[in-house]
């Protein structure tokens, strides 16, 4: 009885040693499933349709995949006020806690980037970076009116103070930032109350929000779990990495003087088409691009009237005049083509002005080719003979036969003519050509 009783025992004593081995090895399985996810998108660009597409898209990859918060790695000099407006609305209503954070350090949240930063649950920002002068400019150029500069900027003071009161911050220091462009260091910024918090690096942030309750935009209150959460970069697409590099002006010039020029060619020489497929859709790709960026319309004016002066010097001759008065409407047209609220939009001046110089010169000179080309007569037959140079193949006497650019003709002469003299043709009656001897005079047409 002693010996089951003592079996027991150190059965027991094993089947626990054994339970405990299992639970401890199964612990950090169990610890690793529970570890919370930060979805992290990047946005390192000027604010545009794209970036808001970006936007919406890691937002709603956020809410499908339950992560625990959305960290926006923001570092932008400004860009357009309706894709701010429409960025901001999304983190304003997301479900997902929005965290953006202005990092590597030297990076900037200017402008537009400033109003995204105030709208998220936790705004924060590494040393040595910076945020605001968000005073909105006018996209279509030009000097408004007081009447409507006041009116921009109290609705961009409105947009900002809707959400900054609710956020719980500093809404006079977030209101100077578009009453007077003023921008705050990193340390100003959190003595202002604008930011909650400066932060070395992401897991320094999530350590320092770990157990934060935040207040969102309907009032509920939500405390954040992202202690030691894993980061999983949303990359962009294909779609989103095509369109960010067209939507550059510089790119999207470029393929748009270049496509016309295929277009161009493809008309002057039919049937090529590679040219004309190539320019078309360098062409469509353009348009698309620019039809997401601030055109000015009269910086299309002047293209048009750019193209009309080149194509007038090249058919009446303006001995240079109109050419050049084309290039700098070309030039003119393009520098102000794209009505830029930040100056990293405009279309740079080097590029426009090379591009205007080469693609006027260029246009010119093909033009005139072509007009030239229209204005011959063609000749073919015993026309295309007349001027040429001919050879006796025989004597003529008055009549034979001669070799002209490789081909046998007959041909008669006003006097005789010996084999192997060289003569040129002056005219021809039919398919029988008139020569006479290369230095001659021409002979006299008889009266009628």
């Amino acid at each position: 009885m002693e010996r089951i009783v003592s079996w027991r025992r150190a059965d027991i004593g094993r089947i626990a040693t054994s339970l405990c081995v299992a639970l401890g090895l199964s612990a950090p399985a169990g610890v690793a499933a529970q570890q919370p996810v930060v979805d992290k998108l990047v946005l390192r660009d000027t604010i545009q349709p794209v970036s808001a597409d970006e936007l919406s898209r890691a937002l709603a990859r956020a809410n499908s995949d339950g992560a625990h918060a959305l960290l926006i790695e923001l570092d932008t000099p400004g860009g357009l006020l309706d894709s701010t407006r429409q960025m901001a609305g999304a983190i304003l209503s997301s479900k997902v806690p929005v965290v953006m954070y202005v990092s590597p350090a030297g990076a900037r949240a200017g402008s537009a980037g400033f109003f995204l930063l105030e709208s998220a649950d936790i705004a924060a920002m590494a040393p040595g970076t910076n945020a605001g002068a968000a005073h909105p400019v006018l996209e279509f150029g030009g000097q408004p009116d007081d009447t409507m500069k006041q009116k921009i900027e109290n609705d961009a003071e409105a947009f900002l103070r809707s959400y900054v009161t609710r956020r719980g911050r500093n809404t006079d220091a977030a209101v100077a930032a578009v009453q007077s462009s003023h921008s705050y260091t990193a340390e100003e910024a959190l003595n202002q109350h604008l930011i909650d918090l400066i932060a070395n690096n992401e897991n320094d942030l999530l350590a320092n929000i770990d157990g934060k309750e935040v207040t969102r935009m309907d009032g509920s209150k939500m405390t954040l779990h992202v202690g030691g959460a894993r980061i999983e970069l949303i990359k962009p697409n294909i779609r989103e990495k095509l369109l960010g590099w067209l939507v550059d002006p510089n790119i999207a010039l470029i393929f748009l003087v270049g496509g016309a020029l295929l277009i161009y060619l493809e008309f002057n020489a039919p049937g090529t088409i590679v040219p004309g497929a190539l320019g078309t859709l360098m062409v469509l790709l353009a348009v698309f691009a620019l039809n997401l960026l601030p055109v000015r319309y009269t910086a299309v004016m002047l293209l048009v009237a750019a193209a009309a002066l080149i194509v007038l010097e090249a058919k009446v001759g303006g001995h240079g005049a109109l050419a050049i008065a084309g290039i700098v409407c070309l030039t003119f047209g393009m520098l102000t083509l794209v009505a830029a609220p930040v100056p990293e939009m405009n279309v740079h001046p080097w590029l426009a002005i090379s591009v205007s110089a080469a693609f006027g010169t260029i246009t010119v000179f093909l033009v005139r080719l072509a007009v030239r080309a229209r204005r011959q007569k063609a000749r073919i037959g015993a026309d295309a003979m007349v001027g040429r140079m001919a050879k006796a193949m025989e004597q003529l006497s008055p009549d034979g036969h001669v070799l002209v650019e490789g081909e046998i003709w007959r041909a008669v002469a006003s006097a005789p003519v010996t084999a192997g003299t060289a003569l040129r043709v002056v005219g021809h009656e039919e398919l029988l050509l008139r020569v006479e001897p290369e230095g001659a005079a021409p002979a006299a047409k008889p009266a009628t």
